[in-house]
């Protein structure tokens, strides 16, 4: 998987930073679906997935901390 390979070599803080980006940008695409100008429902998941697997991340090196 080359996504999680990427995520990976980025720092905490840089991860989290990209944690927050993702979820204003999950927010909004929430809003357009509600609204109904959505134009690709797909990129919801796609979100969604990639802020699971951000977190998947920094939780293993939380674990391998302790």
């Amino acid at each position: 998987m080359e996504k999680m390979k990427e995520i990976r070599e980025q720092s905490d803080l840089d991860l989290n930073k990209q944690i927050d980006t993702l979820k204003e940008e999950l927010f909004n695409l929430r809003f357009q679906q509600a609204t109904g100008v959505l134009e690709n429902p797909a990129r919801i998941k796609e979100i969604r997935k990639t802020i699971a697997r951000i977190k998947t991340v920094l939780t293993e090196r939380e674990s391998g901390r302790a």
